[in-house]
């Protein structure tokens, strides 16, 4: 009896010890889908390799305003482990000094991440989380509509000529039944044919500059509405968005991410279309993109940092990536994973896939993302391409107030 009663004691010991070795790490984001992703993520693909680590991840979502709830979080020293880095708030976070930087495991792990991606959240020498996914802009188009006014299909090797030529060929052929593209007064749309340029939104010295690189780029945007008449603001179709025009075949092509592939998979399940890289500048022969992305960052404060860590280097390794890849969820961050089949499969989806993916690896890639400026430094060209559109301001009248506002801006 007394050797089995001290067989339960050490039984019961041990299941202390082992309890206590494992560590509880929280971590955060937005809630709706990302919910089921991660917590499928968690609890299932990477199960084993969490139980191995001897770590309990809970994932707390935020329904709400993300961007505020971790700045008011990591202010108040509440903030999770592990928590999303959007590259928008990247400058103003690393700056506070909440984010950890990496670690040498991290720092290895982001040997494998698409170098535009690690550079997103790179500040002085140092890197601060690892990207996890990410969306790129772009080309969409209808194959019906070209088929229809025998038109040949935009391709990758197409220039902003060639572009503009095969949709005024289309509304030259088909004047009443559609339009070219859905010109939204939006950097986000308009800034891989800024980049393209290569024009930078900030100099070395941290300013902004119109030039006449920007000039270029503005005026062949603008002058798809104004001028060429292939163009139409997404309002003047009754739609708040470029995919929006397309799903509902109003256009002939759409500049959009890879979320779009969703929304066509379910508003327009028999849309017939392609997509490419976007266009190339005829002067510089290169693309421009923008970068949309998110890392997991670690808390600076956090009581488990090298749990955290060993974490964020499960959540971003290649088998979670290939997950969710394959499930259609996201587009991964790690290079390698651009030689996945996922990519080789004959879908408008995948095809769609490879070009976003694909959209990070060439020309003139920057982050959205403008330092300490925030969100709001798009605001003056967002203002100037909407006066342009609606026809209140000439282009180098607009350029010239949106000049004057990036000056006002950088004087404060």
């Amino acid at each position: 009896m007394r050797k089995k009663l001290l067989a339960l004691s050490l039984l019961f010991c041990s299941s202390i010890a082992w309890s206590v070795e494992e560590t509880d790490i929280t971590i955060s984001g937005w809630g709706g889908n990302d919910v089921v992703v991660v917590n499928k993520l968690i609890k299932e693909v990477l199960a084993e390799d969490l139980t191995k680590e001897k770590l309990n991840i809970k994932y707390m979502a935020v329904e709400g305003d993300f961007s505020q709830f971790i700045t008011n979080a990591l202010s108040s020293g509440t903030a999770p482990d592990i928590f999303y880095f959007d590259v928008l708030l990247s400058n103003a976070l690393i700056n506070s000094g909440k984010v950890a930087a990496n670690n040498q495991q991290l720092t290895s792990v982001s040997n494998s991440i698409i170098p535009v991606l690690n550079e997103a959240f790179s500040l002085k020498g140092k890197q601060y989380g690892i990207p996890k996914d990410f969306n790129t802009i772009a080309l969409q188009f209808n194959k019906d509509i070209f088929d229809d006014a025998g038109v040949a299909y935009p391709t990758n090797d197409d220039s902003w000529d060639d572009l503009r030529n095969k949709l005024l060929a289309i509304k030259k052929t088909l004047p009443n039944e559609t339009e070219g593209i859905c010109v939204m007064p939006d950097y986000a749309r308009f800034a891989p044919f800024a980049l393209a340029t290569g024009w930078k939104p900030l100099n070395q010295n941290g300013k902004t500059v119109l030039d006449e690189k920007f000039e270029r780029a503005f005026n062949f945007y603008t002058d798809l509405v104004i001028k060429d008449k292939v163009g139409i603001m997404a309002a003047d179709l009754g739609q708040s968005w470029g995919g929006g025009c397309f799903g509902t075949e109003k256009t002939a092509v759409a500049l959009e991410g890879n979320w779009i592939s969703g929304y066509l998979r379910d508003k327009a399940p028999n849309l017939a279309y392609g997509s490419t890289l976007l266009p190339k500048d005829p002067l510089s022969g290169e693309r421009g993109n923008l970068l949309f992305t998110v890392a997991w960052g670690v808390n600076a404060e956090s009581k488990n940092i090298e749990a955290a860590q060993r974490a964020v280097e499960l959540l971003t390794s290649q088998k979670a990536q290939e997950w969710v890849l394959t499930s259609g969820l996201a587009l991964p961050s790690r290079e390698a994973l651009g030689n996945t089949d996922f990519f080789t499969t004959k879908t408008a989806e995948s095809e769609l896939a490879k070009n976003v993916f694909d959209g990070a690896l060439n020309g003139h890639v920057k982050p959205y993302s403008f330092g300490h400026f925030g969100a709001s430094w798009a605001t003056p060209i967002n203002e100037a391409l909407t006066s342009v559109l609606l026809g209140q301001l000439s282009q180098k009248e607009a350029i010239k107030m949106a000049q004057d506002k990036y000056t006002a801006l950088e004087s404060k």
